[in-house]
């Protein structure tokens, strides 16, 4: 019979077999990512460990979405590993606090909320490039300590391990979802390894993930302006990683639970989970997209399941590293696979001859910088950058002018489509000053007056209408088009026709 609790959110039930066994599923999948992680920022395994234990246990306990979880990853360690190979660890630490401290920044002043301008072709590619790169982090299991590839027995073993781990997560569910697959998969692997004594890569292979509690320790680093200078570059960009890595993950688990999570609440809790990492030896880290679909797949919803991940990591670290150590690598490669696989948005194959071709590009355009540079900010960055120009370029195209001579011998010019930066040029041609009559009026009910440059392309047309003795009125203006002119007034000077029986949508009435 299934007890409930509501646990740090009233409004959350927690399922407590199901939290518990999801969160001991994700520690056994943290321990070789944040080994991994450590590894390649240049850093020693439990760096990345303590991370992933104070990043997890903070998020879990004080973000903004139940079921996700955070902890060492390899977005950040791309970020420093230059600086910790020229100037140590220490400055890492600092580079950590800092990063953390501008992610506070941005929760406080609710940044979270750019999240919304980030187009569904950018997520998609995103979600695909971070399935690639899963997959192929997968590929150095398949090798030796030397670095070559496995081959003969050991290549068969290994194959024939992982695919017992995929089958067994695959197939499981069918049955029965009482037991999560993940875990099922990872302790029936194990067993069948040492109940026939077979030779194969474990975790302890890797490193050794000995230790003790995170030692609390200052970073030794000068407290000047010219650390301040060098390490503030490495912080900004961590930073930024880490929120965008976080709130897109958030926004692909609230699609999966059909929930909604706090994105500026997300962004503080990333920022103190990264402070306290880096006064306890921590190499930062951000929210972990496989991870976290490994847990809400497990059927974990709450944040008892990324308390008991983050609590078992620990144990693991200072109580059970030698049991830890003999777990096959096979299971856990399996099992990350099998995450890849999940992970990567199949749908958007099928919308490559249904979608605009724009879209397209920009998506396979983030899954390749994703994928070759690793750098997962910079290709949402990248896509953002495209999707906004092919969106500015669309509507520069669709501004259009109406025109017709009322009774009284006036031309109206009736504008269709946004006045921006983009349509300028589109609207400057719409108009035949020396030979449009007298008086002209150029109606706005069907656009917007955007920006400085709609502004001056209104200064300009007004010039050229007084120049040769004519007079222009703007008509049908929204509010806040009527509010960006008198704050340009020493710019333009022209008669605007208020109407006051027409509403525009939008405006509050």
């Amino acid at each position: 019979m299934k007890k409930y609790l509501n646990l740090f959110d009233l409004s959350q039930k927690v399922d407590y077999k199901t939290e518990i066994l999801s969160g001991l599923t994700v520690a056994l999948a943290l321990v070789p990512e944040a080994v991994a992680f450590a590894l390649i920022a240049g850093l020693s395994p439990l760096t990345g460990l303590y991370a992933a234990f104070v990043m997890g246990l903070v998020t879990a306990i004080f973000g903004g979405r139940p079921g996700m979880i955070s902890g060492a990853t390899g977005a950040v360690a791309v970020v420093i590993v230059s600086l910790a190979i020229s100037h140590g660890v220490e400055y890492v630490f600092a580079t950590v606090v800092l990063a953390g401290i501008l992610q506070i920044l941005a929760g406080a002043f609710r940044l979270g909320k750019l999240m919304r301008l980030v187009p569904h072709p950018v997520i998609f590619g995103f979600v695909n490039g971070l399935a690639i790169i899963i997959l192929m982090s997968q590929l150095n299991q398949f090798k030796d300590i030397s670095g070559n590839w496995l081959t003969g027995q050991s290549l068969f073993i290994l194959l024939g391990l992982v695919l017992l781990t995929m089958i067994i997560i695959g197939g499981l569910p069918k049955l029965t979802k009482l037991i999560p697959a993940s875990l099922v998969a990872i302790l029936v692997v194990f067993g069948i390894v040492v109940f026939f004594n077979i030779d194969t890569k474990t975790v302890g292979d890797i490193a050794s993930i000995q230790g003790g509690f995170p030692p609390f320790h200052i970073p030794s680093v000068p407290l000047n302006f010219e650390t301040v200078a060098l390490i503030f570059p490495y912080a900004a960009i961590m930073a930024g990683v880490g929120l965008i890595e976080s709130l897109l993950t958030l926004n692909i688990i609230d699609e999966i639970t059909e929930t909604r999570g706090r994105s500026n609440k997300e962004a503080v809790a990333q920022g103190a989970a990264n402070i306290l990492s880096g006064v306890f030896s921590g190499m930062g880290g951000c929210a972990m997209l496989g991870q976290s679909l490994i847990n809400v797949s497990s059927g974990a919803r709450a944040r008892l399941s990324g308390i008991i991940a983050a609590v078992m990591l620990l144990i693991f670290i200072m109580f059970g590293a030698g049991y830890i150590e003999k777990l096959p690598m096979a299971a856990l490669t399996g099992l990350m696979i099998m995450v890849a696989i999940g992970t990567f948005e199949w749908a958007s194959l099928r919308t490559f001859t249904k979608m605009p071709k724009s879209d397209v590009f920009v998506m396979v355009l983030v899954t390749l910088v994703t994928v070759v540079l690793h750098n997962l900010a910079l290709a949402v960055l990248v896509g953002i950058i495209i999707a906004a120009l092919v969106f500015a370029w669309d509507n520069a195209k669709r501004i259009r002018a109406r025109k017709h001579i009322d009774e009284n011998g006036t031309k109206h010019y009736e504008i269709y489509g946004p006045l921006f930066f983009g349509s300028t040029t589109a609207f400057n041609e719409k108009f035949d000053v020396l030979n449009d009559p007298e008086e002209v009026i150029i109606d706005f009910a069907e656009s917007r007056v955007v920006d400085m440059s709609a502004i001056e392309a209104l200064n300009k047309l007004t010039e050229r209408y007084l120049k040769v003795g004519k007079k222009i009125h703007l008509k049908h203006l929204s509010n806040d088009c009527i509010k960006l002119l008198k704050n340009a007034d020493s710019i333009i000077d022209v008669n605007v026709w208020k109407d006051p029986t027409y509403k525009v949508l939008g405006d509050k009435f």
